[in-house]
């Protein structure tokens, strides 16, 4: 126990319901930040129960501690250095032998175990019955069934969870491997030095057996092993020589016989009738000829929702706030405020900030029917949809999966790349997540279509994401062919099941996302808007946001190589600059200078054409990502990656823009 706070960290693999638990356990009370000195995403939560706080680790989504990939490695160090409380293994009850095994080296780390067999209402309809309380007795754990997608036995899971904390002893559980092995972990076991051993000397014996150079490292500079090398490599060559297997393969065939074993004592199956839902879903959404139309059809169905729905609520917020722009500007001319002030109040906060507000509502419905998406189990099948049409191009289906993230933030689809196993795949994924169109264009594409194309919102908006996914897939295909040779591997991964979606966890996903927006708005959007506004009120005496004023002639110098592209005037130079910070800004910044949304609606068309128009959102779409995606792509990368990135979107974005706009040009 840490400051009066008990710690857990919850772990289990990925699609076993753990995001759930974590949401189900802490509610609203959580945040989300990067691990240190990495850009994988943490996430924190609370809870209290009998009146103690419960702090809530979620570690990434993992099948083993092997250590292999990034998250693999997170998840161990944390259980290493900070020494949680309490480690809530969550298990997918309908797959208990392959979940079980990542709780088997849990047990044998010798961590304060809590085992949550999740989902156990899918277990069920498999005819999968598990026997708990044999399964406690024979771990010496305590074990709660739940359902999470449903929040059913939370309180039971909290109560199982305070009762662990308050334990003096762990379990003493040990995995009876073959004689060789064991004699192996007796003999570097009595290598050891008498001081400074860790409590389970067993689990650092097996892990070194294991070949982990992370725990070669710690042992020599905690455990003062100066020789640990040679402490477990004859054992290692000893036990490999007799078998004829390398040492890795030889543990984990004794670790899942055990899990075998116990399979027989606590697991029983009815006899399966027919072929299931899910199976007789799956034969149409990952039918080869029906699967990339479903897959396109449910993206255009969400942006027809997201219009539909949206549009009458942005038009109520922009409503509004020029509502209040108008009536607060008076009323403080009245009580003699400076006029500089009252600019500064109506021109650059409440005009340029609120004209970015407004869309509020279509982010929110975007992440949420996204979550629902998700939620579902199918933007995991989405993946395998498309890996054959990958593969024709040299990538790698579950690249995929990553980009499809971008739709929501390019920063957390660019993370989520860690988990690609090939730094080669790891590369082009990354360089081709930026053209896929993240929440932050969303407010350009709604400003633009309610004008010019307020019958088509959701086919033009559509178009766009789908032009997104195929610029991303070109650039990533183009990059391969210049800088690697290599064959992309198969596709190797697990389908999760289908299951209603929860409500509850869609919501809150749809809030902390839509937070993000909302943060961005009162910091990033609200600054720039600021020095935008006191740009084009500069110089003094000159008119407000004119062609004289600073940004205008910012703008001006930048234009001329806009205006084949349709929009060569200095306000959209001026936009697609500041856009660079954020993409939200761009609507802000045109905002500032034009006004309000009701303003926007009645300016613009005098500026745009609708074929301009199209034209300036393929710009928004493809140009520079911002800057927050430019930096992670260096952190990632190398400043290398980072700056042909931002080069060939420049380019690209620009090209096709005036691509559009003279072939348009001339087709009219």
């Amino acid at each position: 126990m840490k400051n009066n706070k008990i710690t857990i960290a919850l772990a289990g693999n990925p699609n076993s319901g753990k995001t759930s638990i974590f949401n189900n356990l802490t509610g609203a009370n959580q945040h989300v930040g990067n691990w240190p000195g990495v850009t994988v995403e943490k996430k924190e939560g609370s809870f209290f129960y009998e009146g103690i706080e419960f702090k809530v680790i979620d570690l990434p989504g993992i099948y083993s501690l092997s250590a292999s990939s990034i998250d693999e490695k997170i998840a161990r160090e944390f259980l290493i250095q900070e020494k949680p409380d309490v480690v809530v293994s969550v298990i997918d009850s309908s797959n208990f032998e392959r979940n079980f095994y990542l709780a088997l080296q849990l047990l044998e780390m010798g961590v304060n175990l809590v085992l949550n067999l999740n989902m156990i209402d899918v277990a069920d309809k498999k005819g999968i019955n598990i026997n708990e309380k044999v399964l406690s007795l024979i771990l010496d754990v305590p074990v709660v069934k739940t359902i999470a997608n449903k929040n059913r036995n939370t309180e039971q899971l909290k109560k199982a969870i305070a009762t662990a904390a308050k334990k003096e002893r762990v379990s003493n559980f040990e995995v009876k491997y073959n004689k060789e092995i064991e004699e192996a972990i007796k003999n570097i076991i009595s290598k050891f030095p008498s001081q400074n051993m860790p409590a389970n000397e067993r689990w650092l014996a097996i892990t070194l057996l294991e070949g982990d150079q992370y725990l070669f490292n710690m042992a020599k500079k905690v455990y003062n092993l100066t020789d640990i090398e040679n402490i477990a490599l004859p054992e290692v060559n000893k036990i490999e020589k007799k078998y004829n297997d390398d040492i890795l393969s030889i543990i984990a065939d004794n670790r899942y016989g055990y899990i075998k074993g116990l399979v027989n004592e606590i697991l029983t199956r009815k006899k399966k009738i027919g072929r299931e839902i899910s199976d007789k879903i799956d034969s149409v959404v990952l039918n080869k000829f029906l699967g990339i139309p479903i897959f396109l059809f449910l993206i255009y169905l969400t942006f027809q929702i997201v219009f539909t729905v949206g549009s009458p609520l942005v038009d109520w917020i922009g409503q509004f706030f020029d509502w209040l722009g108008n009536a607060i500007a008076p009323l403080l001319i009245k009580i003699g405020v400076s006029s500089i002030v009252v600019s500064f109040l109506k021109d650059g906060i409440i005009d340029g900030v609120g004209s970015v507000i407004v869309f509020l509502p279509n982010i929110l419905i975007m992440f949420l029917l996204l979550a629902f998406l998700e939620d579902s189990g199918y933007m995991a099948r989405a993946a395998f949809v498309m890996d054959k049409f990958m593969h024709s191009l040299g990538l790698h289906g579950k690249s995929f999966i990553p980009m499809i993230l971008g739709f929501g933030c390019n920063v957390p689809a660019i993370m989520a790349t860690r988990t690609l196993e090939s730094r080669k795949d790891r590369i082009l994924t990354i360089m081709a997540i930026p053209y896929m169109s993240c929440s932050a264009r969303l407010p350009i594409y709604v400003l633009f279509t309610s004008i010019f194309f307020p019958k088509h919102q959701g086919l033009i908006v559509f178009s766009l994401y789908l032009l997104g996914i195929i610029i991303a897939i070109f650039v990533a295909n183009s990059f391969k062919i210049l800088f690697f040779k290599k064959e992309t591997a198969p596709l190797i991964m697990e389908l999760p099941p289908y299951r209603l979606p929860q409500t509850k966890s869609a919501l809150l996903q749809m809030w902390l996302k839509s937070k993000i927006f909302l943060y961005k708005a009162g910091t990033i959007i609200f600054f720039t808007v600021i020095i935008i506004w006191i740009l084009s009120s500069l110089p003094v005496g000159v008119e407000y946001a004119s062609k004289q004023s600073w940004i205008g002639q910012i703008g001006t110098f930048f234009a001329p190589l806009l205006k084949p592209a349709g929009f060569g005037f200095w306000q959209a130079a001026v936009a697609l600059i500041f856009g660079i910070l954020a993409k939200e800004v761009v609507v802000g910044t045109l905002g500032t200078l034009f006004g309000g949304a009701e303003s926007l609606s009645q300016a613009l068309p005098h500026y745009f054409t609708p074929l301009s128009a199209y034209a300036f959102l393929i710009t928004s779409l493809i140009y520079v990502p911002c800057i927050a995606t430019i930096g992670v792509i260096k952190r990632e990368l190398n400043w290398k990656w980072a700056l042909l990135s931002t080069g060939t979107s420049i380019f690209l974005g620009w090209f096709l823009a005036v691509l559009i706009y003279q072939i348009g040009g001339l087709i009219k």
